[in-house]
């Protein structure tokens, strides 16, 4: 059974930052590649970032770039979010997700290639 579990969000004020966590049981973790994906009330769920399975190819969200990076640490089958400079338009339930395909040859960014999903870690940023 494949399980994704999610941790470290909480309210924050702007500019600050936050690290997200998550944690994969019930696949080889460093077959696949991971990503992260947020909701904002009344809005389409939206790409923030990947990270491929041999974690060189990340790819970002325009709206995150440069303030977001994504990491893996295998050992830990552990996915990270380090968020930095929050703004309140960040403010969203995050969900991370495992790709659908071992081994694939680039990062998905694509919502629909991700199998499994995390329940979501709500972040808000509000002064």
């Amino acid at each position: 059974q494949v399980q994704l579990v999610e941790s470290g969000g909480g309210s924050v004020r702007p500019g600050s930052s936050l690290i997200l966590s998550c944690v994969v049981s019930g696949r080889t973790f460093n077959h696949y590649g991971m990503g992260w994906f947020r909701q904002a009330p009344g809005k389409e769920r939206e790409f923030v970032a990947a990270l491929d399975w041999s974690g060189i190819d990340a790819r970002y969200g325009e709206s995150v770039k440069g303030r977001f990076t994504i990491s893996r640490e295998n050992a830990k089958n552990t996915v990270y979010l380090q968020m930095s400079a929050l703004k309140s338009e960040d403010t969203a339930v995050y969900f991370c997700a495992l790709d659908s395909l071992a081994l694939r040859a680039e990062a998905s960014t694509v919502s629909t290639e991700f199998g499994y999903w995390g329940q979501g870690t709500q972040v808000t940023v509000a002064s």
